[in-house]
């Protein structure tokens, strides 16, 4: 069992190990369901072993690949988690916070608000400690964005002291965030 667990690895993929399947899809069933128990756990992925065909062979699939797969590999959520902010809680985690606060506004149905997504959580990590990072939903909380004006998502604005200082509109590159970040931390 040791030699089919060195050999295992993951497809390459972003900075990953380049693959090796072979000891899986040469496996006979009976010894892949004693050996799934025993796979190694990680924070980074997770290997889910669906089923199996009469021949004893695996394929994989991807989240969005065909069905049919038999072996699924996601990769966890391991950025900084970047919270929603209410109505309810907008006062509290806002406009009292003792550090700047970059606030997306946004909405599930905006194609650009998700390209903006993965930016923001890498600022929310680069700048853990120096800056919180919200988004608010503008459908679940208008009042909020009718406040502030909000007439295009995504909308990004740095709040400090409780006052918001500036704003950008648009799904803008990291850079142009980071600009405007540096002026309040």
């Amino acid at each position: 069992m040791a030699g089919f667990l060195e050999t295992l690895t993951v497809p390459r993929a972003a900075g990953f190990p380049s693959a090796s399947l072979s000891p899986i899809a040469s496996s006979p069933i009976s010894q892949l369901s004693l050996h799934r128990n025993f796979l190694p756990e990680s924070r980074a992925l997770k290997l889910n072993i669906h089923s199996f065909r009469s021949s004893g062979s695996v394929k994989l699939r991807s989240k969005f690949g065909r069905r049919g797969g038999r072996i699924v590999c996601e990769a966890q959520d391991t950025a900084v988690q970047v919270l929603p902010v209410t109505d309810d809680t907008w006062q509290s985690l806002v406009l009292d916070s003792s550090l700047p606060v970059l606030v997306e506004f946004w909405a599930p149905w905006c194609g650009p608000c998700r390209m903006i997504h993965p930016v923001i959580d890498e600022l929310a990590k680069e700048y853990k400690g120096k800056l919180t990072c919200y988004k608010v939903n503008t459908d679940e909380s208008p009042s909020i964005a009718t406040k502030y004006g909000i007439r295009s998502i995504p909308t990004v604005m740095v709040f400090k002291g409780g006052e918001k200082k500036d704003a950008v509109i648009g799904a803008v590159p990291k850079s142009t965030l980071c600009t405007c970040i540096e002026k309040f931390c």
